[in-house]
């Protein structure tokens, strides 16, 4: 057996009439030679890294990254001294998206949801959401099951890399992987899920991929934290009925097409976009001298 398909997904849940995390688990333990128990334990594995970049990255100041310095130290500050605007759950998904996109650039371990360019949209929106709901860890590893079941069809139709199909891969795909999830932490249905990860993808089409650089520092990191906010939204929409309309399969479809539309100055090679402007080739040259690359 190979899912390939939201729409796959979608019919076993409705055949076995059982929830989407454990259809996901089931089909990992099969492709994988493992046990449901072992797929599980490995989630609760990757909950807790997440947790740990989150906090590692509220405290990171940048002495290893290039061009951005303790973004979530700078956002968190912020929140204390009650400069920003907003709710806890928006400011916290924005605050733990910038933190762990921080940690990325200064070498922390963290989850590549699903790559390391995109790493902080599902921790962002998924804990705070956690925590608005008052979610448990059970909740969350079924929670992460699901992110892992949009993820998994959204590689097998499409592409996942900035290299191949702009931010809108991975930045995009990140976020409706986040949206799916949240869907689910929050009671939400199956047909919910993925009308939530086609809301977000939508948003995401044709998203370009232009770092200052060459680096997964700017826009990278700040994109995240906006990619994070885009997912809660998407599945607040997903949760009060709004539809997609287009279904998740056929958005990742054009994804797809728009990436290959794309010139490649505008996927991941930094001739293009942000990394083309004047600011953007300045800062690059200071670097190639300052490091001699």
């Amino acid at each position: 057996m190979q899912i390939t398909s939201a729409g796959q997904l979608l019919e076993l849940c409705s055949q076995g009439k059982e929830k989407l995390a454990q259809v996901v688990a089931e089909y990992e333990a099969f492709r994988s030679n493992t046990s449901v128990q072992a797929v599980l334990e490995r989630m609760g594995a990757t909950l807790e890294v997440m947790r740990a970049s989150v906090e590692k990255g509220r405290e990171d100041e940048g002495k290893l990254s290039r061009l951005i310095t303790g973004y979530g130290r700078l956002f968190a500050r912020a929140e204390q001294e009650g400069r920003l605007l907003g709710g806890s759950l928006f400011k916290n998904a924005v605050l733990y998206a910038l933190a762990v996109g921080q940690y990325n650039a200064s070498l922390g371990r963290i989850v590549a949801c699903p790559t390391a360019g995109s790493c902080g949209v599902v921790p962002g929106a998924l804990l705070a959401a956690a925590e608005e709901l008052g979610s448990g860890d059970q909740e969350l590893i079924d929670a992460l099951l699901v992110m892992g079941g949009v993820g998994i069809v959204s590689a097998a139709q499409g592409p996942i890399s900035g290299a191949e199909g702009g931010c809108q891969a991975e930045c995009g795909v990140a976020s409706a992987m986040a949206a799916g999830a949240v869907v689910d932490l929050a009671g939400g249905s199956p047909e919910q899920v993925f009308a939530a990860a086609s809301l977000a993808l939508q948003s995401h089409l044709g998203l370009v991929c232009d770092p200052l650089a060459s680096l997964v520092e700017v826009p990278c990191v700040t994109r995240n934290a906006t990619s994070a906010v885009t997912a809660l939204a998407a599945a607040n929409m997903a949760l009060a009925g709004i539809p997609a309309v287009v279904p998740y399969d056929e958005v990742v479809g054009a994804m797809k097409a728009i990436g290959r539309a794309l010139p490649e100055s505008l996927r991941e090679t930094s001739l293009g976009g942000l990394a083309a402007t004047p600011t953007g080739r300045r800062l690059a040259q200071e670097l190639r001298e300052q490091y001699r690359l």
